[in-house]
């Protein structure tokens, strides 16, 4: 969570240095900006975090938390930006605090050591095999309607880009518990799965980034934003429960109650963005009122 609100503070600080750079009379380079070298810094710490959460708490917590950016915008674009709080989001954040706190009490505790060896198990396990082999029978037949039949509708993007990012989630997991381990002294990372799962992770990470743009570049970011996190958290908590088996002893009262935090949280972030208005960068302007004759 407060990852999260790292990442988001990085995008409202960058903001805040471009708007000034845009009001001088010189704009300077951005990266010659104090405030966006700042940014980028609570970017990098933010994403270490992310990394480093995955590590030493389930998937099924981990991905649906990422509504904290959502909620946190709001809030930090009235701070930063001095934008005005709307009525949506404030019942928003109240939405996805309360399905926050469900998740985190509710989330699944799987207490077990992710070792190499156990990794290399899960890979070759019938139920992760299905779901891999059905992953990608779907993700070639949404492939065939994006690339032969030019169908680019937001679903078949953001359906694409979770289908990848379930892969994201298990090798991350899997690398980031390898080097803690490792840093524990139990070594990992001599053994070919670490590497197998690093290479997993960069290439569904890259074609991932490759279909969001493309949605981004479409689709308004209201409608993306929120039908993305629905989608990422769905399949990020589907790939935990096969791979991880991170609900195979939970009690059935736990598993409706995170469920029903996951729901608050969807409908939280879909408050926010619904009816937000969309922001485009302003080209820098003369005042016609400070010429003098106008």
């Amino acid at each position: 969570g407060v990852s999260n609100l790292l990442v988001i503070s990085t995008m409202a600080k960058k903001k805040c240095a471009h708007l000034r750079l845009a009001c001088q009379t010189e704009p300077k380079p951005y990266y010659m900006s104090k405030l966006w070298w700042c940014g980028i810094t609570l970017l990098g710490l933010g994403e270490v975090g992310n990394f480093t959460a995955y590590g030493f708490a389930p998937i099924a917590l981990v991905a649906p938390l990422g509504c904290v950016s959502v909620t946190g915008s709001a809030f930090i674009s009235v701070l930063f930006l001095k934008k005005t709080m709307r009525a949506a989001d404030i019942l928003g954040g109240t939405l996805t605090v309360t399905g926050t706190y469900l998740l985190v009490t509710f989330a699944p505790n799987v207490p077990q050591e992710l070792t190499a060896r156990r990794v290399q198990n899960y890979l070759v396990s019938w139920p992760f095999l299905v779901y891999l082999i059905s992953g990608i029978i779907i993700f070639c037949i949404l492939l065939y309607f994006y690339k032969r039949k030019a169908v680019k509708h937001i679903v078949v993007l953001l359906m694409m880009v979770a289908l990848l990012a379930s892969l994201t989630v298990i090798a991350v997991k899997a690398v980031a518990s390898m080097i803690t381990l490792s840093a524990k002294g139990k070594m990992q990372l001599t053994y070919p799965v670490f590497y197998i799962m690093i290479v997993l992770m960069a290439i569904s990470c890259a074609f991932q980034v490759k279909f969001l743009n493309q949605a981004m570049h479409l689709y308004k970011v209201t409608a993306v934003v929120p039908i993305n996190f629905v989608f990422f958290t769905t399949s990020a908590i589907i790939s935990g429960v096969i791979f991880y088996r991170e609900f195979q002893s939970a009690a059935l009262l736990s598993v409706f109650m995170f469920l029903f935090g996951c729901l608050l949280s969807f409908l939280g972030v879909f408050v926010i963005a619904r009816n937000k208005k969309e922001e485009h960068v302003q080209i820098p302007f003369i005042d016609y009122g400070h010429i003098p004759g106008e």
